[in-house]
Order: C-alpha cells, then structure tokens, then sequence
C-alpha cells in the first residue's frame, strides 16, 4: 500500500507560502506557511501533522490490541504534542484517556506500552517517544 501528499510553495520562506493536499483530498490545498509553523498563523504545519498522525495510528493499533487480547474499548482519546527545537524534531509525548471495562491497570499499561512500540508510526519516528497511559 502507498499513501501520497504533494507540496506546493510560493515564494521565500518567511513571506511565501504554500499548499497541502493528500491522495484522500481530507487535506485539499490546505494552506501553510512560516508562521502557521513557527508562529500562530492560520493554517497547518509539519509537525501538527505528524502529531495528527502519530495519535491516530496509536489508537488503532491500541484498539487491535486490545480487542486480540479479548477487551471491548468504550473509548480512547490520544493527544500527540510533537516538539521541534532549533530546527529538529526531538520528541512525540503521547497522552492517552482509556475506557476499557475489565482490563486491569498492569495490563493496560503493558498492551499501551507494546501500542506504543509497535505502530508504523512510532517505528517510522527516530525521535523521542513519550507516552502517558490512563485508564479511566
């Protein structure tokens, strides 16, 4: 399987700008620039997508998980803060609310750690990787 974006950019790099759109067209020429990625312009930027897809391919993969180990989720809710400093990208702190009847707080805590280890995502990332697991 593939999966494609495709970058367009205008002009220099503080006063350009540019547009982002993915094969499923969910982002469709989606504006960004050097404030949306460094200030509080409008628009979005690298990092805000790779936490987006960090927290998304997470979750799934905790769900698989956890219905293999034969839990029913009632919810998860995955924030991914995607850090970059002096131009690098160096850390993705997950933070996960779980409801998951059944399922006790050693095994949450090892299946999320393995979710963690485990999505194309995480392994894709060569940064820091942090996660907060709570089970609610």
């Amino acid at each position: 399987m593939k999966r494609r974006a495709t970058a367009v950019w205008n002009g220099d790099i503080k006063t350009g700008g540019g547009h982002l759109t993915t094969q499923s067209t969910t982002l469709n020429k989606t504006q960004y620039s050097f404030n949306s990625r460094f200030a509080d312009g409008v628009g979005t930027n690298p990092e805000e997508l790779l936490a987006a897809a960090h927290a998304g391919c997470f979750t799934m993969k905790l769900d698989l998980d956890l219905s293999e180990a034969g839990y029913t989720v009632e919810s998860l809710e995955t924030q991914s803060v995607v850090t970059i400093d002096n131009g690098v990208i160096t850390l993705s702190e997950l933070t996960l609310q779980a409801k998951i009847p059944g399922i006790s707080e050693e095994e949450f805590q090892k299946v999320a750690k393995n979710a963690e280890k485990t999505c194309p995502v995480s392994n894709a990332f060569s940064f820091e990787i942090k996660l907060t697991a709570t089970l609610v």
